[in-house]
């Protein structure tokens, strides 16, 4: 089972890197975006739908999201996740940016116990998912998930250079580990 284990929960509830200080290096848009199912759309957990407006994003900004996720199955603690970074250096050759402090190419032991530090159980899920009746913890259940278009404030973000440069980068998401997972293609400048 792969696929952006409820996406919207990443996109909502995991932190932005900090906020840029004096002399950091800032993202200041994200040029291009794309996204797809690298299966088909056949795995235990798809995204049916993504849209990110506007693009480019400007970072400090505010963005637009708008999807769907299908789960086909129950998702129980643990689910494992395994994120793969690369970034684009010339036509054809990517480098895969390491993980450091749970950026860039990690292996999460259990997304379920993330989202914990971040929600704690008993708490009630915050806003837009509340809203929209979405859980917030594990497990969850069979069915469809979707959050409607709506807009986030993106703060100022610094990035190590190797993440803030212009080039195509590629971020590829399995839940579980398994491959092929999603798909997110984007350019930042």
């Amino acid at each position: 089972m792969k696929s952006l284990v409820l996406g919207v929960l990443l996109v909502v509830s995991l932190p932005w890197p900090a906020a840029a200080d004096k002399g950091s290096l800032r993202l200041s848009k994200v040029s291009d975006f794309s996204w797809e199912n690298c299966d088909g759309g056949h795995d235990p957990v798809v995204i049916t739908s993504l849209e990110v407006e506007p693009v480019p994003i400007s970072i400090p900004g505010e963005v637009t999201i708008g999807m769907e996720t299908k789960a086909n199955i129950p998702l129980t603690s643990p689910v494992k996740a395994v994120v793969t970074l690369e970034k684009e250096l010339r036509p054809g050759f990517w480098l895969l940016i390491p993980c450091i402090k749970n950026i860039g190419s990690c292996t999460y032991k259990d997304i379920c116990e993330i989202i914990d530090t971040f929600i704690p159980p008993g708490e009630p899920c915050p806003e837009p998912l509340h809203t929209y009746g979405l859980p917030c913890h594990c497990p969850f259940k069979k069915g469809t998930y979707s959050l409607p278009k709506t807009s986030f404030q993106i703060p100022p973000v610094k990035l190590p250079h190797s993440l803030s440069s212009g080039a195509d980068q590629t971020l590829q998401v399995d839940s579980l580990g398994q491959s092929p997972g999603v798909d997110l293609l984007g350019t930042s400048a």
